[in-house]
């Protein structure tokens, strides 16, 4: 068996799905995007496609060994992404070619079924009380908000009291029982974050994500002794030699994203390191089917799993959602706000290519926004 074609789709609302082909006809899916470069990935994703045409799908450790260090020049977040949607697909058709789902290829499942969250809010929360009401009728047991929007270098009392009321509201709502967690998306400073986790740690949020960008990774330490919050990062760190330091300043979570991230076979692995550093997995994901479907994969096989971030009604899907392109939206039905553990073959969806060769015709060109300050200067999105 060999590869005969890689394709490529840029679908709405944001993301690119890429497809690989066997000259025997197995089909393997995968998502690999940068949120806002994702015409970028593509070409990578083209790239890499040289070399894996014409070779054993199967060898997938080998390609990746390939993929990520063949090149003089490594890492980063669109050659990352581009080796992460392939590495799925390959995964995918290693599965449906042995009939098994991809957790029992990763070992075996440890668990039946896996926690999700849903999100609420959005990019400058505000009206979370309805929001957060209907996902707990819908079942869920968790929410994720984001804390605040563009914020000041150091934070006022003013944006402090908001962030703080704006969780408050959110615990009263949910309960003692049930879980929230805050997302500060890199949009505070070290000194900032650190003033708010003392004044967030009386409502117990799950974890807060992203305290400072990855670029002051250094300070993690710090904001680590000084936080009585659990503290999350990694959606932009794409490597166990990126997560490493990270895992060494002692976060409790570790939050690789399975597109970005060297894809199933590389985030196993971070799960595996954070394992020894007493960390927890909660696999970034505020994309497509196919990333999700991955991510639930790894969870169903990796012990110290937290919980899975999911797309459904989150506020950047406009023109397409989590079911728009899948046939059977059962693999994605949440009961008690936990997915059930199947045991369909590869990544355990079927993808509706038709509707994916339809939405690519009209593509996207989705980029984030760019915020500033008041003064007009730069402010962290």
């Amino acid at each position: 068996m060999k590869i005969a074609r890689i394709e490529t789709f840029l679908v709405p609302p944001r993301w690119l799905f890429c497809r690989i082909e066997t000259d025997d006809g197995v089909v393997g899916w995968g998502e690999p995007v940068v949120e806002g470069r994702a015409e970028v990935v593509r070409a990578a994703v083209d790239v890499l496609a040289e070399y894996l045409t014409g070779q054993d799908p199967l060898r997938i450790q080998d390609h990746w060994q390939v993929l990520t260090k063949g090149g003089f020049y490594r890492g980063g977040p669109v050659l990352s992404s581009a080796v992460a949607g392939l590495d799925q697909a390959l995964w995918d058709i290693a599965g449906k070619t042995y009939g098994a789902p991809v957790h029992a290829l990763l070992g075996g499942p440890v668990r039946d079924r896996v926690r999700v969250y849903a999100w609420v809010g959005g990019d400058e929360p505000a009206e979370l009380s309805e929001q957060i009401t209907a996902q707990v009728e819908a079942g869920f047991t968790a929410v994720k908000m984001n804390a605040a929007g563009a914020t000041s270098p150091v934070v006022t009392a003013a944006e402090t009291a908001e962030v703080v009321a704006r969780v408050a509201a959110a615990r009263d709502l949910l309960g003692p029982h049930r879980d929230v967690a805050v997302d500060f998306h890199g949009r505070f400073t070290a000194a900032s974050a650190r003033r708010a986790l003392a004044e967030l740690a009386p409502l117990h949020p799950l974890f807060v994500e992203e305290p400072v960008v990855p670029d002051h990774g250094h300070l993690l330490p710090g904001l680590v002794a000084a936080s009585p919050v659990p503290l999350a990062t990694g959606e932009r760190l794409y490597s166990r030699t990126d997560f490493l330091p990270a895992l060494t300043a002692g976060i409790a979570v570790a939050q690789p994203d399975l597109s970005h991230a060297g894809g199933i076979s590389e985030v196993h692995r971070i799960a595996s390191l954070a394992e020894t550093y007493g960390a927890q997995l909660a696999p970034h994901c505020p994309l497509g089917p196919i990333a999700l479907a991955a991510s639930l994969q790894v969870a169903f096989a990796t012990p110290n799993f937290l919980i899975q971030e999911q797309s459904r009604g989150i506020h950047y899907n406009k023109d397409a959602d989590l079911l728009s392109y899948v046939v059977d939206p059962e693999p994605f039905r949440f009961v008690d706000g936990h997915a059930s553990r199947g045991d369909a073959p590869g990544l355990g969806i079927t993808v509706d290519e038709a509707a994916v060769r339809a939405a690519d015709r009209t593509g996207h060109a989705w980029r984030n926004p760019v915020w500033r300050h008041p003064d007009g200067s730069f402010a962290e999105w």
